[in-house]
């Protein structure tokens, strides 16, 4: 099956679609004739989102629906808007912050902000998404290749992403069979966020190769959907390794 063919007509509802990965699916997923539901905080890059596509793609449903995962009533308000709407076939959300540092330098307003949309945020839409899903639909979380192993200035962004990856594993047991729960662990993506890194990032994609990634995986029956390969199966042998090497191997990282 041609991955046009696989979502031409489904609904999908896109949170953190106003840039990176988000935007990458949202336009992918225009082009082969998804229904869209399109959510960030900024109602303005949305909207001229939401324009692009529909210049683009003429016949494409577009949409806006502005929430700030930081504000628990906020998704619950766009969640009863919608409640009258057709249901998803997929919730997808790949809202984060990202602010690197080392532990000792971290800013707390900046954590706060961090653990409050990358986790609860996404807690939240665990807790109410589902019921907007139809039966054998797909919920789909953003964890990182960052949350499978500790690596030095990552925190508090990769502890976030490791509960995330943890959160997403407990929702495949509780929400089976009715709705499939996909793990999206992405490795290095060239976005606005991984621009404040200042070391070289292996393995680097674009966005829309990212996005690629990603629809290819939503159309297969697996739990995780991780890429490039070539970098995330290195973190899966260094999490696979004793403590004894592992740690040791870190430390010269660091």
């Amino acid at each position: 099956m041609s991955v046009g063919a696989y979502f031409s007509g489904k609904r999908i509802w896109i949170i953190g679609a106003s840039a990176g990965i988000g935007a990458e699916l949202a336009r992918a997923l225009a082009r082969q004739g998804a229904e869209l539901v399109l959510s960030a905080r900024s109602r303005e890059a949305l909207t001229a989102l939401a324009d692009e596509l529909r210049a683009a793609t003429p016949d494409v449903s577009v949409r806006v629906e502005p929430l700030d995962l930081a504000d628990r009533a906020s998704l619950a308000g766009v969640v009863d808007r919608l409640a009258h709407a057709a249901p998803f076939d997929a919730v997808i959300c790949t809202a984060a912050l990202y602010d690197p540092a080392r532990v000792a330098d971290l800013d707390p307003k900046k954590v706060d902000a961090m653990v409050r949309v990358n986790l609860l945020g996404t807690l939240d839409v665990a807790r109410l998404c589902p019921p907007r899903i139809i039966d054998g639909g797909q919920l789909v979380l953003f964890g990182s290749v960052a949350g499978y192993f500790g690596l030095p200035g990552g925190q508090p962004y990769s502890a976030t992403k490791a509960a995330i990856n943890n959160l997403a594993e407990t929702l495949a047991a509780e929400l089976a069979p009715r709705l499939r729960v996909r793990l999206v662990c992405p490795g290095f993506v060239r976005t606005r966020l991984t621009e404040k890194n200042d070391f070289h990032m292996p393995a680097a994609i674009s966005p829309e190769e990212a996005a690629e990634a990603v629809l290819r995986g939503l159309q297969k029956r697996g739990f995780e959907i991780h890429f490039p390969r070539r970098f995330t199966y290195i973190i899966k042998l260094l999490r696979a390794l004793p403590y004894a090497i592992s740690l040791r191997l870190t430390r010269r990282i660091g």
